[in-house]
């Protein structure tokens, strides 16, 4: 399948996905910052291709959770660990070159219970598909009470959602409208007991749109757990969340005797990060799966602290949602600031002291 890419000066047209082994993909360039929770303030300023931050550093002189300062250290040791190319000073890029991405792996599946006592447990049919377990439901509506309580909700303006089931269900149920009837017209984003849940329908109204994407799937083949269903049996049960994207009705990139080496996922994980770049959206949460988001995040970081380097690359667990920024340094996008002011106005001469002393 391909997929094309369009933007005011240039297209660029990636074959998806990467199950040949043909790795020959030239990614732009990217930095990808982990946004620290509130209060909490990182100790370093990393640079290109990605960076991360850490989350669980000393408070420091500022409590904005945008503000990211440069490694305050005098040790030779710390600078000696980075190698040759030590963190520099902390970095400045327009405001309208990033995005903030709010990476959610989906709540406890039936595939996680059975596959924690059996790992073989993962190639039964029976998990085709998984569906949330109770307690990943209850993972869930911590999670949905958090984004409320954060205002990440107040901000994203779109949710991008792996199209599987137990992604599904983690979507809808943190980042969409309240359970049961609310009135109106507006189609539900899951029906009742929609994958066994055992759930109240859950309501599109005042939450932001949902789209389907397959670039953002868990690690294809051999695993029935990771197959999915058919596009036309999902509409019916998830009818407000947008599959137009999805080419195939049936699942063509699910392979029962061929798994994705770690590698192919890493660079279809690359090419998602560029398709964000063309979407509008500024604020985007992704909810998706580990083995899609460890083998996708420990590309970067080469060039940041061990620690850090460390950390991008853990798993996540069950529910958990990490913060992060990626910042365009290639002109991927076009789009213009809405915040810059050209100044000078009125008009009237404005020579730089510096200029006129010349």
């Amino acid at each position: 399948m391909q997929t094309q890419i369009k933007h005011k000066h240039s297209t660029m047209t990636s074959t998806f996905p990467t199950i040949s082994g043909n790795n020959n993909y030239v990614h732009p360039h990217f930095l990808l910052f982990l946004s620290p929770p509130p209060n909490i303030n990182p100790l370093y300023s990393l640079r290109d291709p990605v960076s991360f931050f850490p989350s669980n550093t000393k408070p420091n002189r500022s409590s904005s959770s945008t503000y990211f300062p440069t490694l305050r250290c005098s040790s030779p040791s710390v600078v000696a660990d980075m190698g040759s190319n030590p963190i520099p000073g902390t970095s400045v890029y327009p405001l309208h070159r990033s995005k903030t991405i709010h990476l959610v792996r989906h709540a406890q599946g039936i595939h996680n219970v059975a596959g924690e006592k059996d790992h073989s447990a993962y190639l039964s049919q029976e998990l085709f598909d998984a569906h949330l377990t109770p307690l990943g439901w209850q993972q869930v509506d911590n999670l949905h009470k958090h984004v409320h309580a954060s205002g990440i909700i107040d901000r994203v303006e779109l949710v991008v959602v792996s199209p599987l089931l137990r992604t599904m269900q983690t979507a809808v149920g943190t980042f969409g409208g309240e359970a049961g009837a609310d009135g109106t017209n507006v189609p539900p984003l899951m029906m009742e007991n929609a994958g066994k849940s055992n759930r109240p329908a859950i309501s599109s109204s005042k939450c932001p749109p949902f789209i389907a994407v397959e670039l953002c799937r868990e690690h294809m083949g051999v695993h029935p757990c990771d197959q999915r269903r058919s596009i036309s049996e999902y509409k019916p049960i998830f009818p407000a969340i947008d599959f137009s994207l999805i080419e195939n009705e049936d699942d063509v990139l699910w392979k029962a005797d061929v798994r994705e080496k770690n590698e192919e996922v890493a660079a279809r994980g690359k090419k998602f990060l560029d398709w964000l770049w063309t979407r509008k959206e500024k604020e985007i949460a992704v909810v998706t799966h580990s083995g899609f988001l460890v083998h996708t995040l420990r590309e970067f970081g080469d060039d940041c602290h061990p620690s850090i380097k460390s950390e991008m690359g853990t798993f996540f667990n069950n529910c958990e949602l990490r913060s992060v920024v990626i910042v365009d340094k290639s002109m991927i996008g076009s789009d213009s600031s809405t915040t810059d002011f050209p100044g000078k106005i009125p008009s009237g001469a404005d020579v730089p002291s510096d200029t006129a002393a010349t």
